[in-house]
């Protein structure tokens, strides 16, 4: 037991002791979201996974909002701006966040939506998200290609006719499918290689992987932002 924030503090936990840490809405509650990713980053071995969902927005929240108490107790306070974390993560080295489902936060409460358009922030919205962020070396900060492919197997279990690495990494059982390098070792250097046939190897570069986008990445946002994002098929 102990405080999610302050791992290093828990004797039992070894630095690269560890194959997946899951969580399920909590990080948005610490206030030093650093130390968590640092330290789960810490504790993973290579190869290893953080898998968790969490809370986050499409701008980041207000100051006087974030002090508000019945708006930490939504849930929606700690609520990291998508891009802000997507950084936050890299830095603790994590160095490609895969996004594998949203969807939108609707405040239903009309006390807390009032709350949040008095100081103007009506454009604000929250999103339920699930990533995982694989702790690899190998990773690069861009998703190239390198004309490489996977074949999966079929032999996850629950998984017999197709499986998801993300959200735009849906993989029939027996078919090609083109990925990135980094697609292809967060593959082939973690717990997933048994599951694969893999294709191609790092020897040519073709540059950049086509969809590798920086649009908001979440397809339950609404507008301009949403239309921004790349289309199917896309690597990030």
């Amino acid at each position: 037991q102990g405080l999610i924030e302050k791992l290093d503090e828990i004797d039992s936990l070894e630095d690269g002791s560890v194959d997946i840490i899951i969580s399920n809405c909590v990080i948005n509650l610490c206030p030093d979201k650093d130390a968590v990713l640092n330290s789960c980053h810490r504790l993973l071995k290579e190869g290893g996974e953080l898998y968790f969902s969490d809370v986050y927005s499409n701008r980041r929240v207000p100051q006087a909002l974030r002090e508000d108490e019945v708006l930490w107790g939504e849930c929606l306070s700690g609520a990291l701006y998508w891009n802000d974390f997507h950084n936050l993560a890299k830095a603790c080295g994590f160095k490609d966040p895969r996004l594998v489902e949203d969807a939108p936060i609707t405040v239903n409460n009309r006390e807390v939506q009032d709350t949040i358009e008095r100081g103007g922030d009506k454009d604000l919205e929250f999103f339920s998200a699930t990533y995982r962020l694989m702790k690899l070396d190998s990773l690069e900060p861009f998703c190239e290609d390198y004309g490489q492919a996977v074949i999966y197997k079929g032999t996850i279990p629950r998984f017999e006719s197709a499986w998801s690495l993300d959200d735009h990494h849906y993989m029939e059982t027996g078919k090609v499918f083109p990925v990135c390098g980094n697609t292809y070792n967060m593959l082939k250097q973690t717990r997933f290689e048994e599951h694969f046939e893999f294709i191609g190897d790092f020897s040519k570069h073709y540059g950049i992987f086509d969809g590798c986008g920086t649009s908001i990445p979440y397809k339950s946002a609404s507008g301009e932002q949403a239309s921004a994002a790349p289309a199917g098929g896309g690597c990030c």
